[in-house]
């Protein structure tokens, strides 16, 4: 499977959102930077972990000027669970269909139970890909202060 490099513009996900309608990868995200967290489940703590992790950095993320989705296979309930317990205000999508995700992003995935792996991605306003980290298992994911960090240093740069 081919994976995202970077300069590539990210493919066109829609993706079900809570409550109806969908959640626009990346056109949602545009004329901002974009991260873009694909994470395996409400079950997984180190998922748990880093979806917090970039709800208590969301104050630093939008001074920063960067906006964050997150989806995963779960189904709209147990997306919802994730949200009211993470106190999530980013847009988080359900039901994402993991081969067509995998197909168009490259995310590894589990035969069974059938979900994505973490996967995350870091896109400049124009939806291109700055920085991809794909993970094979549990751990290995983006982190709210490195994309600060990184994003920081591009701005300074311009």
């Amino acid at each position: 499977m081919r994976r995202l490099q970077n300069g590539e513009v990210f493919p066109s996900l829609d993706i079900p959102a809570v409550g109806g309608g969908t959640v626009q990868i990346p056109r949602s995200l545009r004329e901002s930077y974009g991260v873009v967290l694909i994470y395996r489940g409400g079950w997984c703590p180190y998922c748990q972990a880093q979806l917090g992790g970039f709800q208590r950095a969301s104050d630093k993320l939008a001074e920063t000027g960067i906006k964050v989705i997150a989806l995963s296979v779960d189904n709209e309930a147990t997306t919802i669970g994730t949200i009211e317990k993470h106190k999530l205000r980013f847009p988080v999508g359900h039901s994402a269909d993991a081969d067509q995700v995998a197909a168009l992003t490259g995310a590894y995935t589990n035969e069974v139970p059938r979900y994505l792996q973490s996967t995350g991605f870091l896109l400049d306003p124009d939806g291109r890909v700055l920085n991809a980290v794909y993970s094979s298992g549990p751990i290995g994911r983006l982190v709210a202060e490195d994309v600060i960090g990184m994003v920081t240093y591009l701005r300074s740069k311009s």
